[in-house]
């Protein structure tokens, strides 16, 4: 009987997770696009930006961000797991969101209800939201002020459902763009939303 190295096993799971991931259907105001994968964290890793569009035949978008999938058969104590995802979402907010303090709390909320909503089994999730408010003075003082926020995490998936885990990081994308949720097999109009 013929046994498979670590790296063979590892290399054929990372082949059926990207294949998940390639099938992994969202919403028609999201673009994403497959970009170089960080190389040094993990043997096999994937990465995906994402742009949520107001309008699919341009390029605006309001809201933007990164998905990583890292895969490494060694299950590095810190993961948990031998898989890792690490995302970025970024969008402009309007300006009074800025003041609201629980914000960052509310942001962070989001992303735990997309994973409770796509039923996914995950542990060490982490991560930041952060507000930015940029004021302009002087010869800009002019231009209004303006408000982005950032959520930054990291999980460990445990069901080997990439594909799921990346729908529901788009629901957040989605949500801090400010698109109201879609239920199962509706598709949004086309149209500005903001």
């Amino acid at each position: 009987m013929a046994t498979r190295s670590a790296s063979s096993s590892g290399a054929e799971d990372f082949t059926r997770a990207l294949a998940d991931l390639h099938g992994a259907s969202v919403r028609s105001e999201l673009r994403l696009t497959e970009v170089p994968a960080p190389s040094r964290i993990a043997p096999h890793a994937v990465a995906l930006t994402a742009a949520v569009l107001t309008n699919p035949a341009s390029d605006d978008d309001v809201a933007s961000g990164r998905f990583v999938l890292l895969h490494d058969p060694a299950c590095p104590e810190p993961w948990g797991g031998a898989w890792r995802i690490v995302t970025f979402a970024r969008a402009e907010l309007e300006p009074e969101f800025g003041a609201d303090p629980l914000l960052g709390e509310v942001g962070w909320s989001w992303l735990e209800e997309a994973l409770e909503a796509h039923d996914l089994d995950y542990g060490g999730a982490a991560g930041t939201v952060t507000r930015v408010i940029s004021e302009s003075f002087g010869a800009m003082s002019d231009r209004p002020a303006t408000v982005e926020l950032e959520v930054r995490a990291s999980w460990t998936p445990h069901d080997g459902r990439p594909g799921a885990h990346l729908r529901a990081w788009c629901d957040v994308l989605c949500t801090i763009a400010g698109l109201p949720p879609l239920p199962e097999g509706v598709v949004a109009l086309p149209g500005r939303r903001r």
